[in-house]
């Protein structure tokens, strides 16, 4: 399997018609992992505050239905994203803050991860925090 990166979303309980949660998911030849920014510290999976890796199945919602995916980014691109996403553990600065509105949430780490990787991509305007 090629490298890529999926951008995956799902609607959030109780206020999806207006808010979703993002995350990213990366495929490497041996593995796939879910990386996302998540309300409680240390939850699950391996964990740097709020910021989750494997906290819940890669294609698993947040309550409020199935996930779907956004956007798929393969070959340079997605080698660009990997670095960020798997070295932001070190870089992110919200690892140990996290407020629902206006941020630092789960779409300000999805939004500084692309700011990062220099990739130019428009977030959902349900995407509250992104803009933190």
């Amino acid at each position: 399997m090629d490298k890529k990166v999926e951008l995956r979303l799902a609607k959030i309980p109780y206020i999806g018609f207006m808010a979703v949660h993002y995350w990213f998911v990366v495929h490497d030849v041996h593995r796939c992992d879910r990386w996302e920014v998540w309300q409680n510290r240390d939850r699950g999976g391996k964990s740097w505050g709020h910021l989750h890796q494997n906290l819940m199945g890669v294609y698993q919602g947040v309550g409020n239905g199935d996930s779907w995916q956004e956007y798929l980014w393969q070959g340079k691109t997605a080698h660009r994203l990997m670095r960020v996403i798997e070295n932001s553990y070190d870089h992110y600065p919200h690892c140990y803050l996290y407020r629902y509105f206006p941020g630092p949430n789960s779409n300000t780490y999805v939004a500084w991860v692309l700011n990062q990787a220099q990739i130019n991509y428009s977030l959902s305007i349900k995407g509250i925090g992104k803009d933190y």
